[in-house]
């Protein structure tokens, strides 16, 4: 672990990322490494102090106009090596903090626009109960398909399609008005797959189990 906390200078948090990445480079030559970075918004906020007390230009919300650069020239460094320089790899997980789940802010676009994909961890999710809370709409993944099994993929475009309906018409149940048959099935099916969703830590399910009990749950046969 390579930690600059908030009692640590913004030179030294600036500089704690790269440091942990060397290491995982060194890593790397042999194996197959792997890279957290907790979190890069800090670490942001950390180059933006330092800029404004040596008085460079600030841009948008006051960072300085380079901060794309900062994120990609960090993220860029994790790599798949060819066979003839040993064949490892290095895989890095960023964690940004958003501010009342807004995407949208700087940080959050820029790393986004950088990576392969992004997992959102929702409050709302976590109050509701749902762990892992993630946010199945704001969540994307740009390899995508290309490294799923043939099944899952299969399964998980009418699954994400049936959770996005279920949580458009999940609301309408709270003012307690007459509902129609056809959405009081979606809204019980939504929460059958929410509810499927869920999983206690340390308790992983091969993914000939999450096929078999995602299809029956879609094809009705768990109601």
């Amino acid at each position: 672990i390579v930690s600059a906390t908030a009692s640590d200078t913004a030179a030294m948090q600036y500089l704690a990322p790269y440091s942990g990445c060397a290491i995982a480079e060194f890593f790397m030559a042999h194996s197959h490494s792997l890279i957290i970075y907790d979190d890069l918004s800090q670490h942001a906020m950390a180059y933006r102090q330092m800029s404004l007390l040596l008085r460079r230009p600030p841009g948008r919300e006051a960072y300085p106009g380079d901060v794309f650069y900062l994120h990609s020239r960090l993220l860029e460094r994790a790599a798949k090596l060819s066979d003839i320089y040993g064949g490892g790899s290095l895989t890095a997980l960023p964690i940004v903090e958003t501010l009342f789940g807004d995407v949208t802010a700087y940080i959050p676009t820029n790393v986004i626009s950088i990576t392969d994909g992004q997992i959102f961890l929702d409050r709302s999710l976590v109050i509701d109960g749902t762990l892992p809370a993630v946010n199945v709409g704001l969540s994307v993944s740009r390899v995508g398909s290309a490294a799923q099994v043939a099944a899952m993929k299969k399964i998980a475009g009418p699954l994400k399609l049936e959770l996005a309906q279920y949580r458009e018409v999940k609301d309408f149940v709270k003012f307690g008005s007459d509902l129609d048959d056809e959405t009081l099935n979606l809204i019980k099916r939504g929460k059958l797959l929410t509810n499927l969703l869920k999983q206690n830590r340390f308790s992983p399910m091969s993914v000939e189990k999450q096929i078999i009990s995602l299809f029956a749950a879609l094809n009705g046969y768990l109601d």
